[in-house]
Parts: structure tokens; C-alpha cells; sequence
């Protein structure tokens, strides 16, 4: 599995993914996930490429990426775990769950919450990269850890 982060930017690159979705209606939000997906983080340099080419301040673009969790400035040195902390996946477990896995998984892997994968009945519910997974219990998360 290719972990996020791992890529290093290249101006190109990072050119062409703006100019890709500058096009789209509210293209900043499309912009910074595509950046995203394709680095794993947003540095510095990227914020200003991205202002520069929208007409926008370096803060407008700093201040959409820090008030976004999912939008990173530096690289997760760990695979990242997001487990659903809503109220269908808390009802189902997702709690002692997340307890569990920082215990099991320590050092290893980050675990950030989220609320609402939109898998509410078949909870509790994670996301590792782009994949899903539902109906959680010690064992398949563990086997997810492990597999990491």
C-alpha cells in the first residue's frame, strides 16, 4: 500500500493539478483535496502557488486548510486510521473501539475521528486511505493494523 505522504512535491506536478480544477465552482476546496490525494500534505509552497493562481492572500488559503481537519501541513509520519466517533458508530461500540486500537496500535498508526462515514447502519465504521470498512469489532481491526 502507498502511503500518502511519501511523494515529494514537484512544482509541475503541483501546477498541474491547480490549473486541472481552477475551472470548477469554489475551486480552492477542490484544488486543496486534489493537492492532498496527490501528496499526502500541502507545504508552504504549494499555499502560495495556490493563491497566486486564484488571486487570493497566502492567509485566505492557510485559513481554508487549518479549518478543515483533513487538510494537512506537514507529513503524517504513520498510516492514519479515521474512526467514526458518530452517534450510531458510538452506539455500536466505536469508543471502547478506538480505546483498543491506540492501546494495541500505540506508536504505529494515528487514529483521528470522524464524524459520519454515511455507513450508519452497518457501524462501527473506518476509513484507511479511500477504503471503508464497516462493522468493526477487535479482531478486523486489528487485521486492518496489522496489515498496515
Amino acid at each position: 500500500m502507498e502511503r500518502q505522504g511519501d511523494n515529494e512535491f514537484d512544482a509541475e506536478r503541483v501546477t498541474t493539478t491547480i490549473r486541472q480544477n481552477k475551472h470548477l465552482e469554489g475551486a480552492l476546496l477542490p484544488i486543496l483535496h486534489a493537492l492532498q490525494a496527490e501528496f499526502g500534505w500541502i507545504d508552504d509552497t504549494t499555499i502560495r502557488a495556490v493563491a497566486l493562481e486564484l488571486n487570493l492572500s497566502r492567509a485566505e488559503v492557510h485559513g481554508v486548510i487549518s479549518f478543515y481537519h483533513d487538510f494537512r501541513t506537514r507529513p503524517e509520519a504513520r498510516p492514519v486510521i479515521k474512526l467514526c466517533r458518530a452517534e450510531a458508530c458510538q452506539a455500536r461500540g466505536s469508543e471502547p473501539l478506538a480505546n483498543w486500537a491506540a492501546a494495541k496500535a500505540a506508536n504505529r498508526i494515528a487514529i483521528e475521528p470522524v464524524y459520519c462515514l454515511g455507513l450508519c447502519s452497518v457501524g462501527p465504521n473506518a476509513m484507511i486511505g479511500h477504503d471503508v470498512y464497516a462493522r468493526l469489532d477487535e479482531a478486523s481491526l486489528g487485521a486492518l493494523i496489522e496489515a498496515l
